[in-house]
Parts: structure tokens; sequence; C-alpha cells
């Protein structure tokens, strides 16, 4: 069994479409086709399940793709480890980040990290904290950014105290006082993050014993501002996601205060490839420098 089949294997499976995984390889259609047909052979049993929905996989697919994404994960690290002893920086680093990070953070990151590591490509796969998880443990990404606490097992290194803060529409009898409890929201039309990315939100529900009023459900950060600045509603939002971007809104801080706390987290930081090791040292410089 050779490793092109393997990496035919495990892109098609993250696009989940076998043309999608052609472009991205550089391949014919006929070529992924041909390729998993062979390592379904060689293995004795079908990985995929094909319809025209797009592909799906099997009980047994699903047991050997971890073992695939190990062989494939390890076989890149060598390959990183041998260009570190021959003076070369060369690889991929893999990396699972929600919005907030997508937009505040990770684009000034790239670009000075890219300054000084030009042959090291930098892969983000944005999704909500529910994602990243799955990602990590099923090592799709290197390491991920979560909001803690997260899953056990993982090895975290923490980043930052981000505040969470209330938003209400411009005019709207509440924005006249400095602070807000949760509880006064309680009568009020809530925009509520989509499952998966509300892990802080639910976090300060539990907390208060407060049951909201769910107005809409999204899943962008943006799109609840915009919610709430045409006046759809109210919701509570961390500070992080509002730096630096243009906002039509009233910002109280919560009472009690509320924060989350953002954190790189990794199944394992010893085994991640040198790559990403160099990228996650990059950011904790750069954060301890602000």
């Amino acid at each position: 069994m050779s490793l092109a089949k393997y990496e035919v294997f495990d892109t098609v499976v993250e696009l989940g479409n076998l043309t999608k995984a052609a472009e991205a390889l550089n391949l014919t259609q006929s070529a992924v086709s041909y390729s998993i047909a062979n390592l379904e052979a060689e293995l004795g049993f079908p990985l995929l399940i094909r319809s025209r929905s797009g592909i799906t996989l099997t009980s047994n697919g699903q047991r050997i793709l971890k073992y695939i994404r190990t062989i494939l994960h390890w076989d890149e690290k060598m390959k990183q480890e041998a260009a570190c002893i021959n003076g070369l920086e060369v690889g991929s680093v893999r990396i699972g980040a929600f919005t907030s990070v997508c937009i505040q953070w990770l684009p000034r990151w790239i670009k000075h990290f890219k300054q000084e590591h030009p042959f090291i490509e930098i892969k983000i796969l944005q999704g909500g904290y529910q994602d990243i998880e799955q990602w990590i443990a099923n090592g799709v990404v290197d390491f991920g950014f979560v909001s803690l606490p997260t899953l056990e097992g993982f090895e975290t290194i923490p980043l930052k105290k981000d505040r969470l803060v209330c938003i209400l529409p411009y005019n709207h009898p509440l924005g006249n006082q400095d602070k807000i409890r949760i509880e006064q929201l309680e009568n009020e039309s809530f925009i509520i993050q989509k499952s998966g990315y509300d892990h802080d939100i639910k976090r300060v529900f539990k907390e208060t014993g407060v049951t909201l009023k769910n107005a809409f459900e999204m899943a962008d950060d943006q799109a609840i501002i915009a919610m709430v600045e045409n006046e759809l509603g109210v919701s509570v939002i961390p500070e992080l996601v509002l730096q630096g971007l243009p906002h039509n809104v009233t910002i109280l801080s919560i009472e009690p205060a509320q924060h989350r706390f953002i954190s790189i987290a990794a199944s394992s930081l010893k085994e991640i490839s040198p790559a990403a090791k160099k990228f996650i040292e990059y950011i904790k410089t750069l954060l301890k420098s602000h």
C-alpha cells in the first residue's frame, strides 16, 4: 500500500466529493476513483458509500481512517524533521479556528509568519467549537483554537481571557445603563449562536439559571451583530468579535463579569510537526508582546 493512496482517501473523506478531491490533488476523477478502488481491494472491504449527495464512510472506513491519518501525520512530521536537519523550513500546518480568531488574529499572524517562513504552508479550517474539537480528535488538523473547558485528553495552551459583553440595538431602553445582568434580558428576543458555536453562552445561562426567548439562531458572529443592529433582538458575544470592526450597537458589560478562555488545543503538543510547533511558538511570542 502506498502513501499516495492514503492521501487520496483522506482528501476524499475531508471534501466529501470525488470531483473536489481530484481538483485539490490535481488528478483526474478517474484516477481518484481508481486509487480508492485499489485501496479497497488491498484491504478487502469497501471504505466509502457513494451516493448522489456525495461520499460517506462505511463503518470499516471509519475504523481505518484514523490509522491512515496517523500514518500521514507521521510521514509529514518525518519530512519536516529531515528538512530541519538539512537547514530547511518546509511543511504544512493545518489549523482549526472559529470566526473571531479567523478575522481578528490569523490573517495578521499568517502574513508576518510567512514573511519569516515562506516555505511553510498554513491551511485554515473554519468552524464552531464542536467542529474544531472533532477535527483535533480525528487528526484533521494539527491543532485548533478552542474555548475552555474542552474535551478531556487534549493538551492545551491558554492564550487569552476574552470578556463576554451584551449588545443591544441603539436606543434600546436598557442601553442607558453601564452594566447589565443576564436576568434583565429574560423577556428580550435573543439572537443565539447555532449549536456547536454556543458553548460560552450556554455556560452563562446555566450559571445564572435564566431561560431566554430565542428569536434567531446564527452561526456567524457578524450575522448576530447585523441582527441586533436591525433591532431584531439582543445578544451576548465575546469582546474579540467587536475589535476593529464597524458596528452600530450599544455594548454593555455583564454583571457579574463573564469570560471565555481562548486556548490552543492538540491531541499531543509533543507529537505535532516541527512546522506546527514553530507556528505555535510564534503565536505565544506575539501575544506576550501585546
